[in-house]
């Protein structure tokens, strides 16, 4: 299995590949620059060689980067909208730059307009961020959000529709991330083994399983169909340690690379989140084993 945390870069991509390893992760994710300023800087080929050594060395894969919290490609003609499309092209262009087989990106809000409207201003968004951008190897994807307000990707429909109308001007790949916190949040029950398994239904159906390339494994400080979007520790909020045992061994997202996103409160959270990961799927195969 993949198993890992967002990991911070401190200065260099390379330290962001040693401190996953050094924790006991086999994939990553990152900022390709600071996620609360518009300005970022071009990466130095020396360190994105440390950083391929240190994949390789390590077994980290994939790498997925997490776009710019700034931006907002459903917003409305305005300093905000081309300064997203902008920021978006250019995390686009360091993470092809450093190998990066994921970006990861919130369709944004739509306040002003309906949900189709921003809809469609997200599509117009990405295929203007990606002109002239080709990869077979760095894959866009749309995440899920907890629903509130205005903020696009509450419903699976809602990005399958955005990678619909984008996926044939976009010469990119474009893909799915799926946020355990935000799915409880916007009412989808993953905490309980007939929610999971309707929600996993739900999702097939509405996007395909095989777009689904990354999940971000957090658990939620707020109830089933909060709209809060706010991270708790594995096993310490509504989703439980139960619940994400069956996340994680379900035959349909066990293959899918799991990624924490999980509170660094005091130092070592990081390690006890990615080792509380790894037991629930200890003791899985355990039972597994025993039952046969």
């Amino acid at each position: 299995m993949r198993l890992g945390n967002h990991t911070s870069k401190s200065g260099s991509f390379e330290s962001a590949a040693l401190k996953a390893a050094e924790i006991g992760a086999n994939t990553f994710q990152i900022f390709s620059s600071s996620p609360r300023t518009w300005r970022a800087g071009t990466p130095d080929p020396a360190d994105i060689r440390k950083l391929e050594a240190a994949r390789r060395k390590h077994d980290l894969y994939p790498l997925v980067v997490h776009s710019n919290y700034l931006i907002n490609l459903a917003a409305t003609e305005g300093p905000i909208r081309a300064q997203s499309i902008a920021a978006f092209r250019s995390e686009l262009e360091r993470s092809m730059a450093i190998g990066a087989d994921y970006v990861v990106v919130h369709p944004g809000s739509y306040r002003g307009r309906t949900c189709e409207e921003g809809i469609l201003q997200v599509v117009d968004a990405l295929i203007e961020a990606a002109r002239g951008l080709r990869s077979r190897t760095t894959t866009i994807l749309l995440e899920n959000t907890a629903g509130a307000g205005c903020h696009i990707g509450g419903r699976f429909e809602e990005l399958e529709a955005i990678r619909h109308f984008a996926h044939r001007k976009v010469k990119l790949p474009i893909g799915f991330c799926i946020d355990t916190c935000h799915c409880l949040a916007s009412n989808y029950d993953v905490s309980t083994a007939e929610g999971l398994r309707d929600t996993v239904r739900k999702l097939e159906a509405a996007v395909g399983l095989d777009n689904v390339h990354v999940i971000h494994t957090n658990d939620s400080k707020y109830p089933l169909g909060s709209h809060v979007d706010r991270h708790a520790n594995i096993g310490e909020g509504y989703i439980g340690s139960e619940g994400f045992r069956r996340i994680l061994t379900h035959p349909k997202l066990r293959s899918k690379p799991f990624i924490l996103e999980t509170p660094v409160d005091e130092p070592g959270d990081d390690r006890r989140n990615l080792e509380t990961l790894k037991n629930l799927c200890r003791r899985s195969s355990t039972t597994i084993a025993r039952s046969s």
